[in-house]
């Protein structure tokens, strides 16, 4: 991403609505997980810190290619992060239970099927991983341009990829839902005064409230047939064809 980005999402993902459903819908998907977990590409930490504050018995770990990011990380969470790339781990074979990798595999730096059969190299079989990813090309803006997406993706597409870096799916569904006219509204109509800046920024108290109500609600509502990322749940085999 671009140096800046990084200071804005250090600064926001401890209170921005985004960051707190984003985590919210993340640590679902590992309830039932314990033992290690990898957040691989972990930004500036605060899923870290915040699956360390709910769930301090898991053993995190955070893996992040920008070094400042990557010391804040850290910082951030007390826990150990190590600089790196997602397309060759420097973990060793089936050293996790989960890996939770959030808006990554999108990144122009990184291989998406390099990076996926490394999650599945650092998995123990039986071993979960957790992907999100923007959703819908045609929703590309400034903002991918500035935290450097070189794609985005839909469930067929998403659902494929796992399979060819033989994965076992479990579930691949859309979220916000909810909020995705106002996204696309405000990613494709010109807005004056608006300039080339990425969707992260504070936003007034009761405007933030509303746009986490909605994600709160929308999670307690069965899944939709779009929205504005893919959330993919998949399972490292226990047995595998050698």
């Amino acid at each position: 991403m671009e140096p800046a980005e990084y200071l804005k999402m250090d600064a926001a993902e401890d209170g921005m609505w985004w960051y707190r459903a984003l985590h919210a819908r993340l640590m679902d998907a590992v309830a039932s997980v314990d033992g290690a977990v990898l957040d691989a590409g972990c930004g500036t930490g605060g899923l870290l810190a915040a699956m360390g504050r709910v769930r301090p018995q898991l053993r995190l770990f955070g893996v992040e290619w920008a070094a400042e990011a990557a010391t804040r990380a850290a910082r951030k969470s007390a826990r150990a992060v190590a600089r790196g790339s997602v397309n060759g781990l420097p973990f060793a074979d089936a050293s996790f239970q989960a890996v939770i990798s959030a808006d990554v595999l999108c990144h122009a730096a990184v291989d998406p099927a390099v990076a996926l059969r490394e999650f599945r190299r650092v998995l123990a079989p039986g071993g979960l991983l957790v992907l999100n990813m923007p959703a819908y090309a045609w929703l590309a803006s400034a903002h991918d341009e500035m935290v450097h997406n070189a794609r985005r993706t839909n469930r067929r597409e998403l659902r494929s990829w796992l399979k060819r870096a033989g994965f076992e799916v479990v579930s691949v569904s859309h979220w916000n839902a909810l909020l995705l006219p106002l996204m696309i509204v405000s990613r494709k109509l010109p807005l004056q005064g608006r300039g080339r800046t990425s969707d992260v920024a504070a936003f007034p108290p009761w405007l933030d409230a509303m746009f986490h109500a909605a994600t709160v609600l929308e999670r307690r509502l069965p899944s939709f047939p779009f929205g504005g990322s893919v959330l993919a749940v998949a399972r490292r085999p226990l047995l595998e064809a050698r």
